[in-house]
């Protein structure tokens, strides 16, 4: 079976099914090679979307145990464990389906099976029924994620030893959990099945939680998580686990060498990263180049060394972001029409989707300072917020970076309620080069969260009025 299109793109995460959809939009013949039964990719089957569904139920969980009584709301809450975890699969499949409809909608072709690159132009594709089918095109994006990194020695059962997959599925809250990786997939699952009742210890290799986020900002951020109850055993490694029917015995020693330690667990949450899931899509043998992380190289336009053979979002380097995959897919589907298709890597916003959320875009205080670049810092805490005061969410700050010679907005770093939603108006700001000036001088309404963005903005020039 032969047909012709001008793309095909194979996954249909997020950064794939935006790339299909925009190229449709724009007047191309477009399929989809999926593997799963539905689409989304990592982020809506097992990911981004279902983790937010726990986050969101265990935080009013937590809320309703711990904070309603203070406003007068006096309630017991019982946790229900299998309902949360329906709650949680009916919003994937709402979004799964919504995905399934959109690719209908722009008459996008639709191929389940394992997609494999033959060369320049030709695209097989093998179904679960056995049938081997080669599909011909112009163009070729590949979009297929990544998977989790394993650690070396321990067996992820998805039972006793968890990746973040299995951390979804837990049928009963463990009473300890143990979680390997202090970045944020480890944050914000050891946070949920804290907050429904288990005791949480992480343990991180390097000497700080969230590797490569502003320090001033993970500092604040474990001091809040360890006020909640999370345990931290920094600057530490794993050397060995050993599972029987009462857990998992868990050898701890310091990273740097030293006496180890064992800690007892009920479920170990394995979360030290995710890797390209570049392997058996037939690259080496299309001559498509890949890199010392097994991540595809790309040009400044997507495209491989090979013509016609295009590549987006976590299997190519950059950070592993669904919104990151989804500006590529868009751009690169610009560029195969004709138009100027283009993502700009200095603002890619961050979110951490915990309670106080935590939330950034640009640079870092580490990494202006290490660039050698003045800069001036606006910092205002949410203690000092109107809102956040009488809402009872005061915990976290913002802080705002701009360059010392042009007062350019060069980085906003939140911590706080609805960090995720705040940063966008710094994002914004940051896209058209603007100013703390200008973020200053913007009417922000009153009384909101945004305030403090605004008050951070004047802190740049020191003239912050609430403190």
């Amino acid at each position: 079976m032969t047909a012709t299109y001008d793309l095909i793109v194979i996954g249909t995460g997020p950064g794939g099914y935006v790339c299909a959809i925009r190229a449709a939009q724009l007047g191309l013949k477009v399929a989809v090679v999926e593997k799963r039964a539905t689409h989304g990719g990592t982020c809506l089957n097992v990911g981004c979307i279902p983790s937010k569904a726990l986050l969101h139920a265990s935080e009013l969980f937590e809320e309703a145990g711990h904070g309603f009584a203070g406003m007068g709301i006096n309630v017991s809450p019982t946790l229900d464990l299998p309902k949360m975890l329906a709650f949680k699969d009916e919003g994937v499949k709402g979004n799964v389906a919504g995905v399934e409809f959109l690719l209908k909608k722009n008459k996008v072709d639709v191929h389940f099976g394992i997609g494999r690159v033959l060369a320049a132009g030709s695209v097989q594709v093998a179904t679960s029924s056995g049938e081997i089918k080669i599909l011909e095109t112009k163009s070729i994006v590949i979009a297929t994620g990544s998977d989790v990194a394993l650690l070396p020695g321990v067996e992820v059962d998805e039972k006793q030893v968890v990746s973040s997959t299995g951390a979804l599925t837990i049928g009963v809250v463990p009473q300890r959990m143990l979680v390997i990786g202090a970045g944020v997939i480890g944050l914000e699952l050891g946070s949920v099945w804290r907050r429904l009742g288990a005791e949480v210890t992480v343990v991180e290799f390097l000497d700080r939680i969230l590797p490569g986020m502003d320090s001033d900002v993970a500092k604040s951020f474990q001091r809040i998580l360890a006020k909640q109850g999370m345990t931290f055993k920094l600057g530490s490694k794993v050397t060995a686990l050993k599972k029987d029917a009462s857990g998992c015995t868990v050898t701890v020693e310091p990273a740097a060498g030293g006496a180890s330690e064992t800690v007892f667990a009920d479920v170990v949450l394995v979360c030290i990263g995710r890797v390209p899931y570049t392997e058996g899509l037939g690259l080496e043998q299309a001559g498509v180049t890949l890199d010392n992380k097994q991540r595809i190289e790309v040009d400044g336009h997507f495209m491989t060394n090979v013509p016609g053979i295009y590549a987006i979002g976590d299997v190519i380097a950059g950070p592993m972001l669904a919104h990151k995959a989804e500006d590529e897919g868009v751009a690169v589907a610009e560029i195969l029409a004709g138009h100027a298709g283009h993502v700009n890597y200095d603002v890619i916003p961050n979110v951490i989707y915990t309670a106080p959320e935590v939330a950034t875009v640009g640079k870092s205080e580490d990494e202006l300072k290490m660039a050698g670049i003045a800069y001036n810092v606006g910092k205002f805490p949410f203690m000092a917020n109107g809102r956040a005061k009488v809402n009872r969410t005061t915990d976290g700050f913002v802080k705002v970076l701009a360059d010392a010679a042009t007062d350019r907005v060069l980085g906003v770093h939140i911590i706080g309620p609805h960090a995720g939603e705040m940063i966008g108006e710094c994002s914004v700001i940051m896209e058209f080069g603007g100013s703390a000036e200008d973020l200053a001088r913007t009417c922000h309404a009153h009384p909101t969260l945004t305030e403090a963005i605004k008050e951070a903005a004047m802190a740049v020039d020191k003239r912050a009025l609430h403190m």
